[in-house]
């Protein structure tokens, strides 16, 4: 009897001792369950796009429903601003979280200064020199994610550095196709020519490759959290598309009525007042479906309620130079330029860990901003070596404010477009531009004028003086560099170019215009190769 009531005990305890240690188990697997994992970051930029060339935006002719879709489901900040009116200086305060002045890139890294600028182009004063890279005391935003355990990815344009500055040496674990130049080399359908990207077969359309990329990066490491970074070359010149794109959007322009003339004569250049390029709203729709491509794979993940998704874009369309794309009306000017059209962006947040999201602010933000906002976000610490001019946008998103500020931007440069060399601030409804060609000022109030067209600096002169003295301020701090007077410059010969862009360059353009919406029109043998595979 006592071996049998021996045997029951040893039973009894070791079924105890059992279930207890599963218990712990499953214990210690429901801890590990609940701890969650840092949140994803997919950082999207597309290249020259407008602030108006989106559906959500108001658009009546471009179809983005996919970036529609991020605008629907996230924050739009409707006063949204790139760090530049140009690429490479914007760029570099996405990466850095400061103001061009502050990290020295003021302009697109290639172009011409000084003296070398004097020699090839007549104007009233020369641009200063400027940085070509990011300064490598620098800590950017993907160095930083990456100190905080993030896997770090870039697809895409680059044009902020070559090696040894490229992506690879600016925290990226992985770069897919981004080096120093700006634009597609070769076109959107291969072959291109790209040092960092091969392509795979002819006709096979960038854009879509570029999403591919990053939606493989993601599924590769959706155990761990990661900082994607997906920089489009689109809509970046040379625009291209496919011929049943631009079928799509001829059609379309025609159904809307064709407007006899799409373009009138800005303070430089020609610039376009229509949206009815179906060429580029084809390059747009492709860059809209390649985002769509990517959107599909975090929800096939699991992983579209841990990410956050940024949206934005590196400087205004182009209405004038490059292309002549877009407009941005009801904004004046478009990329280069000085006014809204030229540094006004899209700009999107979707955070879906954070609930009751507004669905619109329109406190005005910056580029530099995203820097702070997403560490703040994903719990990631700045590190203190690192000086950034942006604020966290984190408070904005849960419904709360923030103290006004002021926004500047420093662009000492003539740009391709039809910019003039300036410097800007922005402060509450004011925006005040200090031209350095004659040193005069223009003020405009951006709640009863957005379009800038009452410069009102003599009326508000208080204002001028006020706004102008903190600009000043702020340029001595940063030792920004600025313009000096071309002793060459010839104003007949300025005069006498001025008159044939008003000319032979216009009716050029509108001849152009016409050309893309006839029905018998074809760029080329191949259809830039796109014919050769489908979208």
């Amino acid at each position: 009897m006592k071996t049998v009531f021996k045997k029951k005990l040893e039973l009894i305890l070791y079924t105890l001792l059992a279930t207890f240690i599963l218990n712990a188990c499953k214990g210690k697997s429901t801890v590990q369950k609940v701890v969650k994992k840092k949140p994803n970051i997919l950082f999207i930029v597309a290249d020259d796009l407008g602030a108006h060339d989106l559906g959500y935006a108001g658009s009546t002719y471009y179809e983005t429903p996919n970036i529609d879709a991020i605008a629907k489901e996230g924050v739009e900040f409707t006063q949204g601003y790139a760090a530049a009116q140009v690429c490479s200086p914007s760029r570099a305060s996405l990466m850095t979280g400061q103001y061009t002045a502050r990290h020295g890139i003021t302009e697109w890294i290639g172009a011409l200064s000084g003296e070398e600028w004097g020699k090839k182009v007549n104007t009233k004063v020369l641009p200063p020199d400027y940085e070509h890279t990011i300064p490598v005391e620098n800590i950017t935003i993907a160095e930083a994610f990456k100190e905080g355990g993030y896997k770090t990815f870039f697809a895409g344009k680059w044009h902020i550095g070559d090696v040894p500055y490229g992506p690879e040496s600016n925290g990226f674990d992985i770069n897919i196709g981004g080096w120093e130049v700006g634009g597609p080399k070769g076109g959107y359908y291969a072959p291109w020519r790209n040092p960092k990207l091969d392509y795979k077969y002819d006709g096979e359309n960038l854009t879509k490759r570029l999403a591919i990329e990053t939606a493989d990066f993601m599924t590769a490491n959706k155990d761990e959290p990661f900082f994607a970074f997906l920089s489009f070359y689109a809509v970046h010149g040379p625009i291209e598309t496919t011929q049943e794109k631009w079928n799509k959007y001829r059609n379309k322009a025609e159904a809307q009525g064709i407007p006899e003339k799409g373009f009138e004569m800005e303070r430089i250049l020609p610039i376009r007042t229509v949206q009815d390029n179906p060429i580029y709203a084809g390059l747009l729709e492709s860059m809209d479906d390649a985002i769509g491509l990517v959107l599909n794979r975090l929800k096939e993940l699991g992983l579209d309620e841990n990410t956050i998704i940024v949206f934005t874009s590196d400087n205004g369309g182009v209405a004038s130079g490059d292309a002549f794309s877009t407009t941005n009306f009801p904004l004046r000017g478009g990329k280069g330029y000085q006014w809204e059209g030229g540094i006004r962006e899209p700009y999107l947040i979707k955070a879906p860990m954070l609930k009751n999201l507004p669905k619109a602010v329109s406190y005005p933000v910056s580029g530099i901003d995203f820097y702070p906002t997403l560490l703040d976000l994903a719990g990631v610490e700045k590190n203190p070596k690192q000086v950034v001019d942006g604020v966290s946008l984190v408070p904005l998103l849960k419904g709360k404010s923030l103290e006004d500020r002021a926004l500047f931007w420093h662009y000492p440069h003539y740009g391709n477009q039809g910019g003039e060399p300036v410097s800007i601030i922005r402060k509450n409804e004011y925006k005040l531009i200090h031209y350095y060609e004659d040193g005069h000022d223009e003020l405009y109030n951006l709640s009863t004028d957005a379009r800038e067209l009452n410069n009102i600096s003599s009326i508000n002169s208080e204002k001028a003086k006020e706004l102008r003295v903190e600009l000043d301020a702020y340029l001595q701090s940063v030792n920004a560099k600025v313009p000096r007077v071309n002793k060459n410059y010839d104003a007949k010969k300025a005069t006498a170019l001025y008159n044939r862009r008003k000319t032979h360059m216009m009716r050029n353009l509108e001849k152009q215009r016409k050309d893309f919406l006839q029905k018998d029109f074809k760029p080329n043998a191949d259809w830039y190769n796109s014919s050769l595979t489908k979208d």
